[in-house]
């Protein structure tokens, strides 16, 4: 037997009392754990739980689009229609250690980028993530918290799809909260909204007032020890889901593939066989993009009055494509057959409330109704400016008879099944078209038809900036992106890049973009400033990320310096912020630029049938268009009106603002 030191015995006999201390510990978490476990089994099991009848319940929103706080608002109204006052709580403002004072907690929660909460609600997802891991703080510590989580997301992102809401609900259980209503997921863009909240929501109230059973497992499934605060997984098929409620923000959702029978169902609506088939636009959608001055079409389209038009029908300049290519702005028609896109840009100023999607999950409506329709409340908003100060009656009555479609309103326009046969039909109207695509569907932009000009966005000239800036919902999205490119470069007619500029974020890219010119060989790049969307903008962009005209030059000329000649700074708009590049051997003959397009020779060159080229159809630019001109790009025909300026934020972005 081996003799020990003094110092020996003295480390083994800390050891010892060490393991048998951290015994003890674990022996009284096992405890604590245990009985918090039965505590909860015992008060779920009741048919009839007795719920404090002034629970005081507080309605948290994780929001950042303001879908949340308003679907909390209406939860609050619920329950007060009910005799059952609740705090309507913004995370931001509160202290997370106030829960364990709480007796009933809803949550109305959305998920934001990766998964994560949205940025109000993150302090307190921190807390609650970190109190559930750490085995001090032990699983009664809001045992005497009862909770439910409604969560809002996009099933079209994947496995986050409304990742925020489940975490919520399982470091709630982990510290032990009862869950007296399942964790339900919503779907704000695929599925039917106010459906799906309402079942959540009445349901919430039938347990409130014990007239419905509370059935929630806990998530453990047997008493054996696994450690407190375990990081289970949050299992949905142990969900007990009313049949029929529909989640909330799912785009594409598990809907089967587009499939119908050709019966017209409504304003040209197409009525889909009995296959689950939703409609792209739920009435939170709808109400959310008609406050915001659309008119919504059909069941997937929409059109809306350009501030540009409007500045026209007064005779006070066009935008920056009556510059570039003089398009009359005031005959100019804003519209799109499909309010669904594949991204979430962050310089987006629509506030992503229209749906995202990969492919078309949606009814359809018909390619002549949704032209019909459009033509019609185009019109109808033309006729709303009679009488509006400065209007001029000869330019409104140009404005009934639209001539030219921006088919770049919201959403991707390139995803709706029948963009061809819509772009035939606009052609026989003689309207001509302008089309932007975000370049994550290159077979669509390969079978496309002839158009007067084709968009490619081209946000950012690498990978990670694109990911950052765009928000695609692809995995391949890059891979997308570039086969987009190519798809371009074998177009006839006139193709664009367009760049939108966002300080800090892509403008420092100068030579990555140069080496995107070789891929898609655009015959024109239009090089925008960003616009500021204001503090209600679901992006992090400030006043800061908005670069100045000069700005939008330097760059400009930066990259011409790097085309070898190949093309040249053509046309400037300063209002907008924008300026025009073009190729040189193809739109400058003679010295004299050629951008402006001969729209007559277009429609002729279209109903002929036969092949033609973008050479086919230029016209040659006015002098005050070109870049460097005193002008500006500013129309010298078109009286020049000068806003007054107030101070503010809200009166600095609508004095950035310019619509496409």
């Amino acid at each position: 037997m081996t003799d020990m030191s003094p110092s020996s015995s003295s480390t083994l006999y800390t050891t010892a009392a060490r393991v048998a201390l951290f015994s003890l510990l674990s022996l009284s978490s096992f405890l604590l754990f245990r009985k918090s476990r039965q505590l909860r089994r015992r008060r779920l099991s009741s048919p009839n739980p007795k719920h404090d009848p002034n629970p005081n319940p507080k309605i948290f929103f994780a929001s950042e689009t303001g879908t949340s706080e308003t679907l909390a608002r209406r939860l609050s109204s619920l329950l007060l229609s009910h005799d059952i006052p609740a705090d309507l709580v913004d995370p931001k403002d509160y202290e997370p250690e106030d829960l364990t004072k709480e007796t009933l907690v809803l949550i109305v929660a959305s998920t934001w980028e990766g998964g994560s909460p949205p940025p109000n609600a993150e302090f307190l997802a921190r807390w609650l993530s970190e109190s559930a891991e750490d085995f001090r703080v032990g699983s009664l510590v809001l045992s005497r918290c009862e909770f439910a989580v409604f969560g809002i997301g996009s099933r079209a992102y994947g496995e986050s799809f409304n990742k925020a809401a489940r975490d919520f609900s399982r470091w709630m259980r982990a510290l032990g909260a009862a869950e007296v209503v399942p964790v339900a997921e919503g779907d704000v863009e695929g599925g039917d909204v106010d459906a799906a909240f309402d079942s959540w929501s009445g349901r919430v109230v039938r347990v409130l007032k014990g007239e419905e059973e509370v059935v929630v497992d806990d998530g453990v499934e047997s008493d054996a020890f696994d450690g407190v605060g375990d990081d289970e997984e949050y299992d949905d098929d142990d969900e007990e889901v009313e049949s029929g409620a529909v989640d909330m923000e799912d785009i594409a959702g598990k809907a089967p593939p587009r499939k119908m029978n050709g019966e017209m169902n409504g304003v040209g609506s197409v009525k889909a066989e009995k296959n689950g088939v939703r409609e792209m636009v739920t009435p939170v959608i709808r109400a959310s993009l008609e406050k915001q001055g659309y008119k919504i079409i059909g069941s997937h389209s929409g059109v809306k009055l350009c501030r540009w038009t409007k500045s026209q029908l007064r005779g006070r300049g066009g935008c920056y494509k009556h510059s570039f290519y003089g398009i009359e702005s005031h005959r100019c028609m804003e519209a799109t057959p499909s309010l669904a896109c594949a991204n979430k840009c962050v310089f987006c100023w629509r506030h992503h409330t229209n749906p995202v999607g990969k492919e078309w999950r949606w009814k359809m409506d018909e390619p002549l109704e949704i032209v019909n329709a459009a033509i019609s409340q185009h019109t109808k908003m033309i006729k709303q400016m009679k009488g509006v100060p400065g209007v001029k009656q000869e330019r409104l009555s140009e404005g009934l008879s639209p001539r030219h479609c921006a088919l770049s309103l919201v959403g991707e326009p390139i995803m709706y099944p029948e963009i061809n046969a819509l772009v035939d039909e606009l052609h026989r109207r003689h309207i001509s078209t302008f089309l932007v695509t975000n370049a994550q569907f290159p077979e669509k932009i390969k079978a496309l038809k002839p158009i007067t000009q084709l968009y490619v966005s081209v946000d950012a000239a690498t990978k990670e900036s694109l990911k950052a800036i765009d928000r695609p919902l692809f995995g391949d999205f890059w891979e997308r992106f570039v086969d987009s490119l190519r798809a371009l470069r074998d177009k006839e007619q006139r193709t664009v890049y367009r760049l939108t500029l966002v300080k800090g974020w892509n403008v420092e890219e100068v030579d990555a973009y140069a080496n995107l010119f070789e891929i898609g060989k655009p015959d024109l790049v239009e090089i925008k400033g960003v616009t500021y969307c204001g503090s209600t903008a679901t992006s992090k962009l400030t006043m800061e990320n908005v670069p100045w005209h000069s700005d939008v030059k330097d760059f400009s000329e930066a990259l011409v310096a790097r085309s070898s000649g190949e093309y040249e700074v053509a046309c400037e708009h300063v209002h907008s912020c924008c300026v025009l590049l073009a190729k040189v051997n193809k739109y400058k003959i003679n010295g004299q630029w050629h951008t402006w397009i001969d729209y007559d020779r277009f429609h002729e060159l279209v109903a002929a049938g036969k092949p033609f080229k973008s050479e086919d159809y230029m016209a040659a630019t006015p002098s005050w268009a070109v870049y460097g001109a005193e002008e500006g790009g500013f129309d010298p025909d078109q009286s020049r009106y000068r806003k007054k300026r107030h101070h503010g934020a809200a009166a600095t972005a609508a004095a950035n603002h310019d619509s496409q």
